[in-house]
This record gives C-alpha cells, sequence and structure tokens, in this order.
C-alpha cells in the first residue's frame, strides 16, 4: 500500500518567509478522504498535482498554508525542464527534497533594464528573488504572458498558491489576485521566470528582451476579467504600467486568448518568436494548456495611455489581412501611413516577418492592394567568393546587422566578400534549426530566403 508524506507550508504573513512543519505520514485511504473533501462543492479546499514529481500533490487553502503530500517510496520523477539554471538549491528549477523549507529572503533591488523596472512599487516580493537569468534573445522584442492559476480567488489564497509555485518550481515573475488586488514578484522583470515549458530545445521563458509573465488567480473557464473594474484596483494599474515601461505593446499578436480548450490550437513559433505584445500561455508552441481563457482584451492589456501631445493610433479604424506578396513597405504606401506607424502599432520587430493570412491593425484604411515585394534574387552559390565585390555584398551585411548578426565586422559592411561575412552568416544559419544543417557561412538558397534581401 502506497504511503504518503504530509508537511504544511506556511508562509509569515509578515516575511513571507515559508515555514515547513512535517506531521510523519498516511496511508492511501486518508489520502482519498482529502481528495474528496476538496472534490465536495463549496470546498475551501483545492487539490494541485505537483508538475514534477509523480505520485505528488498539493492541497491550497483559504488560510493561506500549503499541505504537502509525497509518496514515500522512490517517486517516478519527472524529467525537469532543460533550462538549466546555476546549480545552487533555489535556482535548479526543481528545488524541493522532501520537505525543505524555501529561503524567501529577498535579494537587494536588482538593476533596472534600459526601459523598465525590475519591481513593480507595491508589489510583495515573495522566495529568494533567484527564479532565473539573463535572456536569450536579448534582441527580440518583448513580451508579456498571461496564465491562471485554476484556483480560486480572494482570501488568502494568495499566500498559498504562490507558496505552491515556490515549492513546485514554475514561477512566474508575478502573480496577482484580481479579487483583492495584491500583487507579488518571484523575481525580477528583466530576467526569465520559469511558468512555461520549454519548446523542445529552445528556452521558451527566455524569449525576447523581456518576457513577463503573470499569473492571474482564476480559472480559465470562466475568466476574471468577468466584471473586473481595473480603475478600482491599482495594483493592477501599476502592473500594466511596468509592463509598458519594458516595451511590451497593446497588441494580441495572435488575437485574442481562446475561450474553449478545443479552440486552443494557434500556436505559431514565427509569430512567438518576432513579434512583441501579449499572449496567453495557450498560444505559445510547445505548451499544452489553455489558459488564460477568453479574457477581454479591452482590460488586458487596456488602451495605452494618452502620452501628453502625442497622438496614439486609432487601433478601431480597421485591419488587413496579410496577402501572398505583401511587405509592410507595401501596405504602408496602400494604406496611407508608415512602417513605422505599422510595427509600433502591431508590436512587429522585423520589417519583413509578417505571414499570409496575418491580421494587421491599420492606424488608417485604404483601397489600394499592395504591389509585390522586392528583394534580390538569389545569385548563386558561386557569387560568394574572396575578391568579390558588389552592392549585394554591401546589402547582404546591412540586413545581417539589421537582424543582429553583425558582431564579427571591426568596419562597414562593405562591398568586398569577406571572411566577417561568412562568419555573421554562419551565425545567423545557427540561429535557425532549419538552416543549422548549413551553416558553412555560405548563402545556399534557404539561407537567401530567409535573409530577405531588399532590392539593390
Amino acid at each position: 500500500m502506497t504511503t504518503f508524506h504530509v508537511a504544511v507550508d506556511h508562509p509569515d504573513p509578515d516575511t513571507h518567509d515559508i515555514t515547513t512543519t512535517y506531521l510523519g505520514t498516511v496511508d492511501q485511504a486518508h489520502i482519498d478522504r482529502v481528495r474528496a473533501i476538496a472534490a465536495l462543492p463549496g470546498s475551501a479546499r483545492h487539490v494541485k498535482e505537483h508538475p514534477r514529481h509523480e505520485g505528488a500533490f498539493m492541497v491550497l487553502r483559504d488560510d493561506g498554508d500549503l499541505d504537502v503530500y509525497e509518496p514515500t517510496g522512490p517517486a517516478g520523477r519527472l524529467a525537469p525542464e532543460p533550462d538549466p539554471l546555476p546549480e545552487t538549491p533555489d535556482e535548479t528549477g526543481d528545488r524541493h527534497e522532501g520537505f525543505l523549507s524555501s529561503d524567501s529572503r529577498a535579494l537587494g533591488d536588482a538593476p533596472h533594464s534600459a526601459s523598465g523596472p525590475a519591481y513593480i512599487d507595491g508589489a510583495t516580493r515573495l522566495g529568494a528573488q533567484r527564479i532565473g537569468g539573463a535572456m536569450d534573445t536579448p534582441l527580440e522584442p518583448p513580451r508579456a504572458v498571461w496564465h491562471t492559476t485554476e484556483s480560486p480567488a480572494g482570501g488568502d489564497y494568495f499566500t498559498s498558491v504562490a507558496a505552491y509555485l515556490i515549492r513546485a518550481g514554475v514561477e512566474p515573475q508575478v502573480i496577482y489576485c484580481p479579487v483583492t488586488d495584491r500583487l507579488g514578484q518571484f523575481g525580477p522583470l528583466n530576467l526569465s521566470s520559469r511558468a512555461l515549458k520549454n519548446d523542445g530545445t529552445r528556452r521558451t521563458n527566455r524569449t525576447g528582451k523581456v518576457c513577463i509573465q503573470v499569473e492571474v488567480l482564476g480559472r480559465a473557464s470562466a475568466p476574471w476579467t468577468k466584471g473586473f473594474d481595473p480603475k478600482a484596483k491599482p495594483n493592477f494599474q501599476r502592473l500594466l504600467s511596468a509592463i509598458r515601461a519594458h516595451g511590451i505593446p497593446d497588441v494580441w499578436p495572435v488575437g485574442a486568448p481562446p475561450a474553449t480548450a478545443a479552440a486552443a490550437t494557434e500556436r505559431p513559433r514565427t509569430t512567438w518568436e518576432n513579434k512583441g505584445g501579449h499572449y496567453g500561455h495557450s498560444q505559445i508552441p510547445g505548451q499544452d494548456h489553455w489558459d488564460p481563457g477568453a479574457l477581454d482584451t479591452e482590460i488586458v492589456p487596456g488602451k495605452p495611455h494618452s502620452t501628453g501631445g502625442a497622438t496614439t493610433p486609432d487601433t478601431g479604424s480597421g485591419t488587413y489581412t496579410v496577402k501572398a506578396g505583401d511587405t509592410l513597405t507595401s501596405i504602408a504606401a496602400a494604406h496611407r501611413t508608415t512602417v513605422a506607424a505599422l510595427l509600433s502599432l502591431n508590436g512587429i520587430k522585423d520589417a519583413d516577418e509578417i505571414s499570409v493570412g496575418q491580421r494587421l491593425l491599420l492606424p488608417t484604411a485604404g483601397p489600394a492592394k499592395p504591389p509585390a515585394p522586392r528583394y534580390e534574387p538569389f545569385p548563386g552559390t558561386a557569387f560568394f567568393h574572396v575578391g568579390r565585390r558588389s552592392p549585394l555584398v554591401t546589402a547582404l551585411g546591412r540586413r545581417l546587422v539589421e537582424l543582429g548578426f553583425g558582431k564579427h565586422y571591426t568596419s562597414g559592411p562593405g562591398p568586398e566578400w569577406t571572411e566577417a561575412d561568412r562568419l555573421n552568416i554562419a551565425d545567423f544559419q545557427r540561429s535557425r534549426p532549419e538552416l543549422a544543417g548549413d551553416a558553412d557561412g555560405i548563402p545556399g538558397p534557404r539561407t537567401w530566403a530567409a535573409l530577405k534581401i531588399p532590392k539593390v
């Protein structure tokens, strides 16, 4: 018969340190009663399975404590996410062996990023504040990810859910209760968190300049924005202000989060990797959850605030569905606007990274059909050799710099093909899995198509 260790994690309401009290062992019959009580309608207890330890589970309590149950025998522990962090007791992604209490002594203020704060004014600091590290793709645009805890809200569930996330090792940067307006942070906004699964070998939590993840107490099936008044929630307003301060645009690149699990099928990898803005957990490649549900996108992320005399693009003036052959330049010309306005309004980093069928918000509307794109055709592999001089080589170098792959240039780029060009192209090829097998630094047809060299 399976027996279980039992303990209680008790977060201190003042210091937020977690004290763990070990209570001994219980048998399977006791476990069955615990689960049955939690399943009763109106029960103040809520069961959460441990995401990494097979058979282990925890019980959220409305008094803020967390009951913990782990099998006494060798548990079939699930493999941790391949997102290695410094090997310290609280940064391995799987931090608790048995019932060691977490160290929730806060670190000093982390440095501010170039664009936004590391900490939100008024947020409670939870845990040891060492949940992640530097971003893998800091040149990519910033984004925010919204989750729901799939738990009750209000009461003291804020502290019991926080204790669960710490013990399970799946903390976001931010936790928010829409009922009480309580706001907490497990780590600085300008470092990664660990609330997402990796997408194969891609460390999803470390995508973008920042990837600010928010766990909201609530359930995807009953969106927490229904009846929510943001004007009455000052901490929510501070959260949105911090998100915007990091340059995250008020757009949803994949559209509004889906309303049902069955509808959660759009997880476009190209969009996630290249476009800043707000995403639901359900919209990110490599994930299998459908939270946060059908959030009201007038509330999350909300309408942008006026910035003095500056005007905000009118997001209600129209949309355009990208067709084969379109470029942002041609779309901007047809709709009497600018590429810069389209980039800002839609949270796009690379002007060439648009896809057929994608809907773009327009500052203005216009009827004209955009002309075909103008890219340089592939000149052939033999074009790239020592001694080659051509304006096309200059255009290639400039495109590499624009994409963030110019580190080997000490000057230029210029018209003469050099070893620096080859090394930068090899870096670009290695950055894309579909080109990794071609990473010799010489553009082939696939590499050239991916680079999209503008017409010289």
